[in-house]
């Protein structure tokens, strides 16, 4: 062998692993690109996910202005039958101080006249009730004196007395 075959075979030989040192490098830069392709599915699908995630949030947010609307609509309702309350409010007011400086006096009167006619009648009432019981009481004791007056005399006129019989059934009255 001479001196260029043996270069040759040195230089076919460096070229051989220099042509397997480029197939390492291509296996190597092979699966680089498949796991590159791999995370770029899997960013696609949560791309796609999100998407959908961005469509269901769009579609809520949808929802919710129109539920939005509808509560300003109730809302614009609650503040017209509020401003009917207030509009009522001032008219019972209103009402109420005139019927107070319209009748109020009067009535006011009538209750005291009506007081005092009751008051009137039951102080009548009561002194009649008191003058009857008087009186009969009056008329009680003129009975009894006139009856005792009578015993006296049956006893001055010396018959037996009544009167003693009677007290000693009646416990000495």
């Amino acid at each position: 062998m001479s001196g260029g075959a043996v270069a040759g075979l040195i230089a076919s030989g460096a070229f051989a692993v220099l042509a397997l040192f480029g197939c390492f490098v291509l296996l190597k830069l092979g699966k680089i690109f498949d796991e590159a392709a791999a995370r770029v599915r899997q960013t696609g699908a949560a791309i796609d996910e999100g998407t959908a995630r961005v469509r269901q949030a769009g579609a809520t947010v949808d929802e919710v202005n129109v539920a939005l609307a509808h509560v300003n609509k109730e809302l614009d309702r609650v503040d017209a039958i509020t401003a009917n309350v207030q509009s009522i409010t001032t008219n019972v007011s209103s009402l109420t101080s005139l019927f107070a400086a319209t009748l109020g006096g009067p009535m006011v009167r009538v209750a005291a006249l009506s007081y005092g006619v009751r008051q009137a009648a039951a102080k009548r009432t009561r002194s009649e009730v008191e003058s009857r019981v008087k009186s009969q009481m009056k008329a009680d004791k003129a009975g009894k004196a006139d009856k005792a007056a009578r015993h006296t005399g049956a006893d001055d006129a010396g018959l037996p007395s009544v009167a003693g019989a009677t007290e000693g059934r009646r416990g000495g009255h």
